[in-house]
């Protein structure tokens, strides 16, 4: 990894080397990285088949941590640009994005309401998976793992995973030991899930094992912050789950 005077840093692919920008610590930084990479990807700069550095070499080109490399490369994922493999690292799997939708078409109101609840879910779940990375005790712990846990167990058992999605952030909202993050999931309920607002007939079933599985490696990411008290990665890896969600549901409102 070599710098220059402009900023910029440059990281080898398999072919040739590319320059991108060091990062300052302004905004979501998984996303300024996820942004750059998938640009070279799009642009041809980095071509179909080719692995990315590894989680390291793009720590130093990025300036950033081995947290926001593996949340930007989540990112790239959910788009469908790239796929890792244990053994053989990241590799980008096509130059145009793919996004997995839960449901072929959704009504315009029902589209609303979703993207009003994430939308208060954005500004308050980041601030709450930082306290509870603060202030969880042993006992949150073993309930934020079984409750992760239960999410895993039943996308394996092929459901919508609503009530477990839910009891997932509802238990981090209680490791913030303040009592009135709990009161706002308890009032709001599965509703704050947006599978939960969807009709069957609306559900694309095909496409739910992937969506769920990007559910559940976003989870893991806000779980792993969380138990490692590390409150700056767990506001960031909320923030972009949830950023995520409001996103692809905004395409339905744009179709």
């Amino acid at each position: 990894m070599d710098g220059d005077m402009t900023g910029k840093s440059v990281f080898k692919t398999d072919s040739k080397p590319l320059k991108v920008h060091k990062l300052s610590r302004q905004g979501s930084l998984s996303l300024h990285v996820a942004d750059q990479l998938e640009a070279l990807i799009v642009n041809g700069n980095i071509n179909v088949g080719e692995k990315l550095p590894t989680e390291n070499g793009l720590c130093d080109a990025f300036g950033v941590s081995r947290t926001v490399i593996r949340e930007a490369i989540t990112h790239l994922k959910s788009l469908g640009l790239v796929e890792t493999r244990r053994g053989v690292g990241t590799t980008v799997l096509r130059s145009t994005t793919v996004e997995a939708m839960p449901a072929e078409r959704i009504s315009p109101t029902t589209v609303e309401d979703i993207l009003h609840v994430l939308e208060l879910r954005l500004h308050l779940e980041p601030a709450a998976a930082a306290l509870a990375a603060e202030r969880h005790d042993a006992e949150d712990r073993r309930i934020l793992e079984e409750k992760h846990a239960a999410f895993i167990a039943a996308r394996a058992a092929k459901s919508q995973a609503r009530e477990e999605d839910y009891g997932f952030h509802y238990v981090i909202a209680a490791a913030t030991k303040n009592p009135f993050f709990q009161v706002f999931y308890e009032q709001l309920s599965q509703s704050v899930i947006p599978r939960a607002k969807l009709m069957s007939i609306e559900i694309n079933t095909a496409a739910t094992d992937k969506y769920l599985a990007r559910v559940e490696e976003e989870h893991t990411y806000v779980l792993e912050a969380i138990l490692a008290r590390d409150p700056e990665a767990a506001r960031e890896m909320m923030f972009q789950h949830l950023n995520r969600a409001r996103t692809m549901y905004a395409k339905y409102q744009e179709a």
